[in-house]
């Protein structure tokens, strides 16, 4: 026995320390940085779940079994869906990726794969979502990430005795990791020959094998074996980007850090109790509203200030902002969202170089607003007019000339012992005046 612990032992410090030896090629580096200049993503939760307009968390809150809620693959006939308007739209609100749900929670498949029969080309509509979204990502510009659930509520062999959600969707069977382990390597493989330069693959659920947030020891319950998991994917695309929405610090062989529903550093939502990673790339995901998924009775959308100023501050944190949309069943964006990303592309079209390519401000962000920097120009933002803003510790010797970025009006300053002193009663209607000061 004891002699069988050892190599047991041994085999597990073998895969961490495998794990542990990622090194990040050229290729995957050059990505993280594009992925960090870019700044603003477009977040898309579509699926049979969104029929019911209740979130996409439907069939967990209302303890569908796997029987009734394998009946809405026969309602998913998005008629009205057009890939080339979905990416147009997210380019034209400034946005440079789109992240889209190929797998969520339910185990519906958005593409055309051999490793499910619960997938797209089972519904009346019988065609391949992902590849309508990747061919239109490839021909405007537009960077594919794909998000990938590592928890299902409908296979037998994922380890639903030990998961702490779809403990209703009446499975009898007993979790097999093995089995589900081949499932999805063979479907990521799937997602990374099939589909061209994907950009990276961003990954849910693990949470579901851990002890609640907030635990003292948030360790799964269930080897995920992400080396292997990880290691597939960098062979098949070395450039693609991995990151893993499991509200922990980073593991091994992941090339960005998210938080749900929070800025990196705050915890609004309760589910970020990880520090900000100063290794890896960062990102923040919002949703628009309070539902990720099409809910019928969530009218509590964001702001136009609400939405510019999050962007702004995540990119005053050095982190990116990936803004979600929940479509309709039929493939329409409702009017709610279009509107606001249009604004946000408007405002882009002034603003945009405080916020591409930038990097987080020397301070965090204030009450009266927050500070992105690039190369020689840094860049105040003002969500709040009043008299005076000091900036102590101002990263400067000397400075060259400050004036607002939209319009080129000079805003007069006192620079003296590194501390920078504007008046910030500005007259207008903006929901954030950006103070540009060129340095030298």
């Amino acid at each position: 026995m004891k002699k069988l612990l050892l190599i047991g032992f041994i085999l597990c410090l073998n895969l961490q320390l495998q794990a542990q030896d990622y090194k990040p090629t050229e290729a995957n580096l050059k990505q993280r940085a594009w992925f960090s200049d870019a700044r603003f993503g477009l977040f898309i939760h579509w699926g049979p779940f969104s029929i019911p307009g209740s979130g996409e968390w439907v069939m967990n809150e209302r303890k569908i079994t796997v029987e009734n809620y394998s009946r809405l693959e026969k309602f998913f006939n998005p008629i009205d869906f057009d890939a080339a308007k979905w990416v147009s739209t997210a380019k034209n609100a400034g946005m440079k990726y789109i992240t889209l749900i190929t797998r969520h929670h339910d185990g519906f498949s958005m593409w055309d794969t051999k490793y499910s029969d619960f997938n797209i080309m089972a519904t009346p509509y019988k065609k391949d979502i992902v590849k309508m979204m990747a061919d239109e990502c490839h021909k405007q510009g537009i960077k594919l990430y794909l998000y990938y659930s590592l928890l299902d509520w409908r296979r037998e062999d994922y380890p639903h005795e030990t998961g702490k959600t779809g403990q209703s969707s009446g499975r009898k069977g007993h979790g097999d990791y093995a089995s589900y382990l081949a499932f999805m390597k063979n479907q990521l493989t799937e997602l990374l020959t099939n589909y061209g330069e994907i950009g990276g693959i961003w990954f849910d659920g693990h949470w579901d094998q851990t002890a609640p947030e907030g635990a003292a020891d948030r360790s799964s319950r269930i080897d995920w074996k992400y080396n292997e998991i990880y290691g597939l994917i960098h062979k098949l695309q070395p450039q693609c980007m991995i990151g893993n929405n499991h509200h922990l610090s980073p593991f091994p062989g992941e090339d960005f850090q998210m938080f749900e529903q929070d800025l990196p550093g705050e915890n609004k939502s309760g589910l970020s109790f990880q520090e900000a990673s100063a290794k890896v790339p960062l990102e923040a995901c919002v949703t628009m509203n309070g539902s990720w998924g099409f809910n019928l009775t969530d009218n509590n959308y964001k702001s136009k200030a609400e939405l510019i100023q999050t962007l702004v501050k995540a990119s005053s944190l050095g982190a990116n902002l990936l803004l979600n949309i929940g479509p309709m069943p039929n493939g329409e964006i409702q009017p709610e969202f279009l509107t606001r990303l249009d604004l946000m592309g408007e405002w882009l079209k002034t603003h945009g170089e405080s916020i591409y390519g930038t990097q987080a401000g020397y301070i965090k962000p204030q009450d009266w607003g927050s500070i992105t920097t690039k190369g020689n120009k840094i860049f105040v933002h003002v969500f709040k007019s009043q008299p005076l803003i000091s900036l102590s510790n101002f990263p400067a010797k000397k400075i060259k000339k400050a004036y607002l970025l939209n319009g080129g009006k000079v805003v007069k300053y006192t620079f003296a012992k590194g501390k920078l002193t504007f008046s910030a009663n500005f007259d207008n209607n903006e929901v954030d005046n950006v103070v540009v000061v060129e340095i030298e």
